[in-house]
């Protein structure tokens, strides 16, 4: 069996990975809160933890491995929408994660084993707030619970690396009367008028953020359980709280052994947001004709501990790169994958190393290896190495219209109207090749017929 080496968050080194019972590998990563579309930020710790799901299958079998990845359907961005839209919250919540779920398969990832809704763990949490006052780590006030930092002060900030101090000189904390210390962190928070809310000793409310995480981890996976995984600005302070309030609601238990994080995705250089105008959904992406493997397949390129960029570079790239592998497969049945595939994936999931080791695979014409190798990246499925796109008849004879017209403009001199031909089919996206031969076309991803009528 291949060694797998996997860089702990908690420890700061690449160690191997040693999983606590090999008949019951066990992993949890932070899911979405539904009120939308999933971005392109979401996506990418999905991809990254589903590919490690799937390295952790073919190392220990498919039936011996559990992935756990939430639903959190309590959360103020709901309430917000559901009172902006006057929808229920069940409503929105149930149209989101069914969004989620097609989204996220749409780019090649498998459902998790468990996906439990928040919603549905209230009562456990209940209970583990309640162990966490009688234990003396947490005590109510003005209708509220909170966890009192103090009382697991000297463990609190390994995973982060930071003192409390240096915490509460950094992050922007809620600063209330009733906090002990201002680092105490919410477990429970009244809920007035139509703010969706449980019974409790507390009174009526609903339960904080942290705590969900580890109440669900707890009833599906136990107090010991071997990777805990999400995107690192969940570091601090979800998971910190997270391991807080676990290990003192079960002092006798570990919560997780190895923790990775995922860097954040960049749009063309910068941070995606909506006031740039680079604000990217899954499904923005598929409606404009990208395929759902080039955006696994871009989002694999670059390893999960740096930064990565998306730009039209790197998706068409994809694209084409896709369609070179599929024609080099041809109808062939996918074999075991290679073992240097699989022993570079295991280095720290090293996808992008893994990538190059496919591009090989290919320029050998291994077809079989290939498709092999490409199903355990998730490459492969029920869009094998991504779709080609479907043109209108009407499209692909307009454009090979204006490329006739482009080489007769060529031909008598008239070069400003072949270099307005050009222009137009690049701005309707395709993409034209000249060569001594002559002009080779084809449709990329972004073709737009309707940009070519004026040309035409």
């Amino acid at each position: 069996m291949t060694t797998i080496r996997l860089r702990n968050t908690m420890t700061g080194r690449v160690e191997e990975f040693t999983p606590i019972d090999p008949s019951n590998v066990r992993m949890y990563v932070c899911g979405p809160t539904v009120y939308d579309r999933a971005h392109l930020g979401n996506a990418r710790p999905a991809v990254v933890f589903d590919t490690l799901f799937r390295l952790l299958r073919h190392a220990y079998g498919a039936d011996h491995v559990v992935y756990v990845r939430n639903i959190t359907d309590i959360d103020d961005k709901i309430n917000a929408r559901a009172a902006e839209t006057g929808r229920s919250i069940r409503d929105i919540t149930d149209e989101t994660a069914a969004w989620y779920a097609e989204d996220m398969a749409s780019i090649g990832n498998l459902a998790p084993t468990h996906q439990p809704r928040a919603t549905d763990y209230v009562p456990r949490m209940v209970e583990m707030i309640a162990d966490l006052i009688g234990k003396g780590h947490a005590y109510a006030a003005e209708g509220h619970a909170l966890f009192a930092v103090d009382s697991w002060r000297d463990h609190y900030g390994k995973l982060s690396g930071k003192s409390v101090k240096d915490m509460i000189a950094g992050a922007r904390v809620e600063v209330a009367p009733y906090k002990r210390n201002p680092m105490d962190f919410v477990l429970w928070k009244p809920s007035d008028g139509d703010l969706p809310g449980w019974d409790s000793p507390w009174g009526r409310g609903r339960p904080g953020w942290h705590i969900e995480c580890s109440a669900m981890a707890f009833d599906l996976l136990g107090g010991n359980f071997d990777i805990h995984g999400g995107g690192g600005d969940l570091k601090f302070p979800h998971h910190e709280n997270e391991i807080a309030q676990s290990r003192c609601a079960h002092p006798d238990a570990g919560f997780a052994r190895y923790w990775l994080h995922n860097e954040m995705l960049l749009v063309d250089g910068r941070k995606m947001s909506k006031s740039l105008g680079n604000f990217l959904t899954v499904r923005d992406l598929l409606d404009q004709g990208v395929s759902g493997g080039a955006v696994r397949f871009a989002l694999l390129s670059t390893h999960y501990r740096k930064p990565m960029d998306w730009n039209a570079e790197k998706r068409d790239a994809a694209e084409e790169t896709l369609r070179r592998w599929r024609k080099v497969i041809g109808g062939a049945d996918a074999g075991p994958p290679d073992p240097e595939v699989v022993r570079v994936l295991s280095d720290d999931l090293n996808t992008a190393g893994a990538i190059a080791e496919l591009h090989r695979l290919a320029a050998e014409g291994r077809a079989e290896a290939l498709a092999g190798s490409a199903a355990l990246l998730g490459l492969a499925g029920p869009e094998p190495l991504g779709r080609e796109r479907a043109i209108d008849p009407g499209g692909e004879a307009l454009v090979g219209k204006l490329v006739e017209e482009r080489a007769a403009a060529r031909k008598a001199g008239d070069f400003a109207r072949a270099d307005e031909i050009r222009g137009a089919l690049t701005a309707a996206g395709v993409r034209i090749n000249d060569t001594a031969e002559g002009s080779a076309w084809e449709f990329g991803p972004e073709f737009d017929a309707g940009k070519l009528e004026e040309a035409g």
